[in-house]
């Protein structure tokens, strides 16, 4: 169900992690969102499959908002090879067998490398579903409109005329600043 307000619009999504063993022998495993479920219901890292040593888990519900003043952000997304959404996890200092709780679901790449720059938190991008991508293009339909490329024109007026601000008028010089000085004779 989504939830329109003057300026956003809203679904709720899950997301799923995907725990898979460590590759060294430093990590135990290996976590990643791995898929979006849009218009879940809450969820608290429940188990949805296990194959051997790899567990899935419906990690949480958040609300995947998207803004009118971030419409250009979802029309370049829509537009790339493989649109995506992001997911952005956080380490969880409270619970040692779940390191990670996620902390964000967008659908704006630049959001998303906003909290790539700061290397605290895991950003993954995440194909985005058929029905994510209808709904978001969408809204980009009913509230992007392209800026016309404008080019500028130099004005006229020559500035290369006019010598501003050559020196400084409360010091007294006597030559201009910007010629070279001259030798002084000496005489005999």
């Amino acid at each position: 169900m989504a939830v329109k307000y003057p300026n956003s619009q809203s679904i709720p999504v899950g997301v799923v992690v995907k725990r898979t063993p460590g590759v060294t022998r430093w990590a135990k495993y290996a976590w990643r969102a791995s898929a979006i479920l849009p218009g879940a219901g809450k969820a608290d890292w429940k188990v949805l499959r296990t194959e051997g040593d790899v567990t899935e888990f419906h990690a949480a519900t958040l609300p995947l908002t998207l803004y009118v003043s971030d419409a250009e952000a979802y029309a370049h997304e829509l537009m790339t090879r493989e649109p995506s959404v992001y997911a952005v996890l956080r380490q969880n200092e409270d619970a040692n067998d779940l390191p990670w709780k996620v902390a964000l679901v967008t659908a704006s790449p630049y959001e998303a490398q906003d909290y790539c720059d700061s290397a605290e938190e895991l950003v993954e991008k995440i194909p985005m579903p058929d029905g994510l991508h209808a709904w978001i293009a969408d809204f980009v339909e009913t509230y992007y409109e392209e800026e016309a490329f404008v080019k500028r024109r130099r004005d006229k007026s020559r500035t290369d005329r006019v010598e501003d601000g050559i020196g400084d008028e409360r010091i007294k010089q006597v030559s201009d600043v910007y010629r070279a000085p001259r030798r002084r004779e000496v005489i005999n």
